[in-house]
């Protein structure tokens, strides 16, 4: 799409921009670019970059600033990513020690935005299901059948089944031996990854009691509610771009009241590899029209079950957010794990 002498003053021009935050003029760029370029011919390329919808010049001044276009051109091809010390990736760590999950998102949420100087932001686990190690049958009645859940750390789930033919002793017997054998010491994640191999070496007459079971089952180890923690949403009223709209930081933090748009954002994490970032309107929500968000997914035991972000302004420093959303993803990944598995 651009020629290198192109793709090195936009590099320059949105550095440059993130760094002071004002717009860019033709001189800045021919001393910081490196190229050996007349004035001329670097205003010649700025208005092809123009007219590409990759920079624009705001009214009050002859330089020009990124747009999201830009920012997007910026991030794909052109960023170069600076690596977090080893000293603040063992500072993360050291505050990520395995604890209660809830205090683990609380404490990811809170470095986010002291990292970054931004709001950070946890989608709380979507399926932090514990361990089953035990299950068992009872017949209640005729077609009435009692399931009985015994969690790793002893809570005990009760859910009644309503079968559409009676079960002998011997066959609820059969049954609980089988759900024992193949899926004690798992999750439910685990569980309705593997259910349906299992079940077709089941024979016929089990299939429906058991699969009545573990949809029961997995039912009752869900959290039916997701929820997000925040944090550092005040120092969004410092960034210049937001301090002086009052009307956009109303409509942003009415946006973090609502919750619901925000979660559905943070959920397309849940289906991505690695980090994601949404530019201005690549969000699809009309009060982060101005804000890049950055996220990443979480996982426990293997299992992507939430993810973490940093919300800012589009004149964001991308080449460390990135590394801090990340690594943050993979330690808090690593301590929800040992946690669960203790």
């Amino acid at each position: 799409m651009l020629d290198e002498r192109s793709r090195t003053l936009l590099k320059t021009l949105i550095e440059r921009y993130i760094a002071e935050g004002q717009p860019v003029g033709s001189r800045a760029l021919s001393k910081y670019s490196g190229l050996d370029l007349s004035a001329a011919t670097v205003r010649n390329v700025m208005a092809d970059l123009e007219d590409l919808g990759l920079i624009a010049s705001p009214h009050t001044s002859a330089g020009r600033i990124p747009t999201s276009r830009g920012y997007r051109f910026f991030v794909d091809s052109l960023l170069t990513m600076q690596p977090l010390e080893k000293e603040k990736i063992n500072a993360i760590e050291g505050q990520l020690h395995p604890s209660q999950p809830q205090q683990l998102i609380s404490s990811a949420s809170h470095l986010l935005s002291g990292l970054t100087h931004f709001a950070g932001i946890v989608l709380t686990p979507r399926r932090m299901t514990p361990r089953i190690r035990q299950m068992e049958f009872v017949s209640l009645s005729e077609k009435r059948i009692l399931l009985i859940l015994v969690t790793a750390d002893g809570d005990v789930q009760n859910r009644i089944l309503f079968t559409e033919r009676p079960y002998s002793p011997s066959e609820l017997t059969i049954a609980t031996n089988y759900l024992n054998q193949h899926f004690a010491g798992h999750d439910f994640e685990h569980i309705r990854k593997h259910v349906q191999d299992e079940l077709l070496k089941l024979r016929g007459d089990l299939q429906g009691l058991m699969v009545a079971a573990l949809a029961a089952g997995d039912d009752a180890m869900s959290k039916p509610d997701e929820q997000y923690v925040i944090s550092g949403e005040r120092n969004l009223l410092e960034v210049e771009e937001f301090s002086s709209n009052m009307k956009r930081l109303r409509e942003l933090f009415d946006l973090f009241e609502q919750r619901t748009s925000l979660m559905q954002l943070l959920d397309v994490s849940h289906r991505a590899d690695g980090v994601q970032i949404f530019i201005g309107g690549e969000s699809g929500l009309a009060p982060l029209d101005e804000c890049s968000v950055v996220t990443a997914p979480y996982e426990v035991n293997g299992y992507v079950v939430g993810s973490v972000g940093v919300i800012g302004p589009t004149r964001m420093a991308y080449e460390r957010v990135i590394p801090i959303v990340d690594i943050t993803a993979k330690l808090l990944s690593s301590a929800l794990t040992y946690q669960a598995n203790s």
